[in-house]
């Protein structure tokens, strides 16, 4: 059975937007988080959340020195929701809800209302760059409030900084900029930014490589002169996950567990949800444990509940149908990616069951 360690859900990232909740008096959705309730008794004109994507505690500490600006503020370390990966914990970030709550499990995940693996974020069918509707599949099912707009309904003032919301900014200057110019703007305020390094680098060289050392020196630069223009702010640096250098193969190499599948696997390479034909279950389970069961754990879907991988939350009313027979959780650097050619380009990789994915940094600059 899964060891319960690497999960946190009262001390994970969920837990920070429901501190900013309860810092403008607005009723919260979940559990707040211990550390930022103490920054946050503080008086401050200005709360900035800051979400650096994939910066994880241990590419921090393995890529940059201890006098390093973010090291120097790095007050904390908790945890990451499980998937460890963008879709899960920014959309928990962004909610104040757990995986299981908001159902916006991966990368890709399957939709029983329309039968598709769906790339969640670009709305296409799975492996493809065709559309699978019009308007977004996942906000169609699984949709929910921000915690942008329920301070916005509630009469705080709230705003986003990032490249999907108006104005759009779309690099680290421009981000960095929209955060300066709403904190020089009068009254108490919520602003949550967000930008894609250095998950973007990683994936393409790997966790501890020169590329990923500038990229993170480059990041600290910029955060720091902004830092140095902010008056009455309380900024608070995060990710949403953290990366390993990935041992990846490729699912079309295992045919026998392919012929036990009714469809490819979703969610992510490192937390396979799978959907078995019927009569199949015991062929399948011995051919992936045969496979990779010294790197995966595989969980049916009832011990997926029973150990609240996804969250103790109420389930989502989509969950049930959106979830397979079986979930795979990664234990090691093994990936198991759907194509050759995915299994190629990525270098670094998340979404797994290990401490460098799980554990993210808690870094505050008080101004």
């Amino acid at each position: 059975m899964i060891n319960l360690e690497l999960l946190n859900y009262n001390n994970c990232i969920a837990n920070l937007p429901n501190s900013v909740l309860k810092k403008f008096k607005v009723e919260t959705v979940g559990n707040t988080l211990d550390i930022a309730d103490k920054y946050m008794e503080k008086d401050y004109k200005n709360i900035v959340v800051l979400l650096l994507d994939g910066m994880g505690t241990y590419i921090l500490e393995k890529n940059l020195p201890k006098d390093s600006f973010f090291r120097s503020h790095l007050v904390d370390s908790y945890k990451t929701v499980y998937p460890p990966t963008t879709v899960a914990a920014t959309t928990s970030i962004g909610s104040g809800l757990q995986p299981i709550e908001h159902a916006w499990f991966g990368w890709d995940c399957y939709y029983p209302q329309i039968d598709e693996n769906v790339t969640v974020f670009l709305n296409t069918r799975q492996g493809t760059e065709e559309k699978v509707a019009d308007e977004s599949v996942a906000y169609k099912y699984c949709g929910y409030e921000s915690v942008c707009d329920i301070l916005n309904r509630n009469g705080t003032k709230a705003y986003n900084a990032t490249p999907f919301v108006d104005p759009y900014p779309n690099n680290m200057d421009a981000i960095c900029q929209r955060i300066i110019d709403l904190c020089e703007q009068d009254g108490n305020k919520y602003i949550y930014a967000y930008w894609n390094e250095p998950d973007t680098t990683m994936h393409e060289y790997g966790c501890y490589v020169e590329e990923t050392k500038n990229m993170l020196r480059s990041l600290e630069e910029k955060v720091q002169s902004m830092a140095e223009h902010l008056e009455d702010t309380l900024l608070i640096i995060t990710a949403d996950h953290g990366h390993v250098d990935g041992q990846n193969v490729c699912i079309l190499d295992y045919p026998e567990i392919l012929d036990c599948l009714e469809r490819n696997p979703s969610i992510e390479p490192r937390t396979l949800n799978m959907f078995v034909k019927k009569g199949k279950e015991k062929i399948f389970e011995e051919e992936f444990r045969k496979a990779f069961g010294n790197d995966f754990m595989l969980l049916t879907k009832q011990e997926v509940y029973d150990t609240n991988l996804f969250g103790t939350g109420t389930k989502h009313i989509n969950a049930d149908g959106m979830l397979g027979d079986y979930i795979a959780i990664a234990t090691t650097k093994l990936t198991v990616f759907n194509t050759y050619e995915e299994a190629e380009k990525f270098k670094g990789v998340h979404a797994g069951y290990t401490k460098e994915e799980m554990t993210i940094p808690f870094i505050v600059v008080e101004r």
